[in-house]
């Protein structure tokens, strides 16, 4: 009986371990943490992916004491996501600029399982035509907002990618631009940007970005927000 408890007991410590690291794991993105606000300072959302998450912390240092800068606790992913998920994003509060991104997770490749696949083994999410219209679809509900919307370009994907293809968000970008243009919205060209020292900032095979990288990006992301940001702070 002693023996079968002391089995029991270690199992258990075993569980709890696993269970603890597990779940520290899953511990929530350094982005996400909530941000307490300074009233009377602009508000600015940012909308993305996960190349947003990486520069979202960044942005917010650089913009403390001149602006309070908030993102969802998710990553935004694809165009259809942000159609279903804006309202949420949104929320009933005053937004004074919203960056935005969206394009790396529409052009990526999935199988009938969601899992990342090479072109010839799965279906892109969203061709250019649909990355289109949910654009124009999203930034028609933002424009509601009477904030002042900058839209960030896809990062580049570099060659052998797994789910996504070299170069294909070129065709997305110019897509957007056009969109943008007719608009009357802002771009920050963050493609350029990463484009033009891409082999320091963005690792291998991979959309993601070194540390260095990041940094780039949230300079760009900066001073594009600085420069919306109302003159006048508003009443708290």
């Amino acid at each position: 009986m002693k023996t079968h408890l002391v089995c029991f007991l270690a199992a258990l410590a075993i569980t709890n371990g696993v269970w603890s690291q597990t779940k520290a794991a899953k511990a929530p993105d350094p982005a996400f943490v909530a941000v307490n606000e300074t009233p009377g300072l602009p508000r600015v959302l940012l909308i993305g992916d996960s190349i947003s998450m990486g520069y979202t912390l960044p942005v917010r240092a650089r913009l403390a004491g001149k602006a309070n800068v908030l993102r969802p606790a998710e990553n935004c992913g694809e165009t259809a996501r942000g159609l279903k998920s804006l309202d949420k994003w949104l929320g009933s509060g005053h937004w004074d600029v919203i960056h935005l991104n969206f394009g790396l997770h529409d052009l990526k490749y999935l199988d009938a399982a969601g899992k990342y696949v090479p072109p010839e083994q799965g279906k892109q999410v969203a061709s250019v035509a649909v990355y289109e219209e949910h654009l124009r679809a999203l930034v028609a509900h933002l424009q509601q907002t009477s904030a002042k919307l900058i839209f960030a370009t896809t990062t580049p994907v570099p060659a052998d990618t797994l789910g996504r293809v070299e170069h294909d968000e070129l065709k997305y970008n110019e897509a957007a631009k056009r969109i943008m243009r007719e608009l009357g919205v802002a771009v920050d060209d963050l493609h350029a940007i990463a484009a033009a020292d891409q082999a320091r900032l963005q690792l291998p095979h991979n959309v993601h970005f070194t540390p260095t990288g990041y940094e780039k990006l949230a300079d760009a992301v900066t001073a594009s927000i600085a420069a919306a940001l109302p003159a006048a702070p508003r009443a708290p």
